[in-house]
């Protein structure tokens, strides 16, 4: 902006010397008091100017710079969805939140014809939420577990360092002065700060952390148990078949044969030993899920 006419030449010197500081942009002497419906309008002159001006000129410094302080209404905006989430305060929350509105800024393009606000919050929101992720525990822990857990990794890194080796309950506890229960009890609270991955490599007795996966350990449902199960279940029931149903039975899913084949060996057409094997099957059918 030029100054106005004036007598005063260290005036004019300070003028002079911040307008070749921005170029042809207007100089915004505190972005963060930009009202947001004039930071929108705005946005559009710095992002038009920031897209044309060499990286790393004082230019484009200015012109970057300003785009962050004059759109920290995002920010804030963006962070008071998570006032309530109970980890790490506001001024943490709005920090992560401008790490956002950064990539926001360096990665947006005037020519997808995009508003910026709805083009940052979606980053905003997910550097917050990415936040909360590697933050937050994984279950509800009591608050002087939690303060115990910080205690305990410290301590452990301090006896690691002096003894060349993992220290032991007692060792933490006597340095701690603390009992071993509590010990054991920050321990395992320290498991629900952060959910582990099926992926992690499990441990060896001898220590080492290069055994199989959890994944791997674990078991699966077998196929077979079903059929186990309905073998049993089947069993009784075929019992109380008759000779010639059992029979059928046999040639059909013992032997194989065709009902054509069938018929022929009782002396009746295949029509009539399908309509028998119906009947049969939905008798075993019925009493396998009256079982049930």
């Amino acid at each position: 902006m030029r100054a106005q006419g004036t007598s005063v030449a260290p005036a004019r010197t300070a003028s002079s010397a911040r307008a070749e500081l921005v170029g042809g942009l207007p100089w915004i002497e505190d972005a963060g008091k930009v009202a947001p419906r004039d930071a929108r309008s705005l946005s559009k002159v710095f992002f038009d100017r920031l897209q044309v001006v060499e990286e790393g000129t004082r230019e484009y410094q200015y012109a970057r710079n300003t785009l962050i302080e004059m759109n920290q209404s995002l920010v804030r905006f963006a962070a008071s969805r998570f006032r309530n989430r109970g980890a790490g305060d506001m001024e943490d929350i709005v920090q992560v939140g401008t790490i956002g509105l950064i990539k926001a800024i360096d990665r947006f393009d005037l020519s997808r014809e995009v508003e910026f606000t709805s083009f940052a919050v979606p980053y905003i929101v997910g550097e917050i939420k990415r936040f909360f992720r590697d933050t937050s525990w994984a279950v509800h822990v009591p608050r002087r577990l939690q303060e115990l857990r910080v205690e305990l990794a410290r301590t452990k890194e301090e006896l690691s360092l002096v003894l060349d080796r993992r220290p032991t309950v007692r060792e933490l506890a006597e340095h701690l002065g603390l009992s071993d229960e509590e010990i054991i009890e920050g321990l395992v609270a320290s498991n629900g700060y952060m959910a582990g991955s099926l992926d992690t490599p499990g441990g060896h007795d001898d220590g080492s952390d290069d055994g199989p996966s959890y994944a791997e350990s674990l078991g699966d449902r077998d196929p077979a148990m079903d059929l186990v199960e309905d073998l049993h279940a089947l069993a009784p029931l075929l019992e109380e078949l008759d000779d010639r149903d059992r029979r059928i039975l046999r040639m059909r899913f013992g032997q194989e044969m065709t009902q054509s084949q069938i018929g022929v060996e009782l002396g009746v057409s295949q029509m009539h030993v399908s309509r028998l094997l119906t009947r049969i099957l939905t008798t075993l059918r019925t009493g396998m899920l009256t079982d049930a």
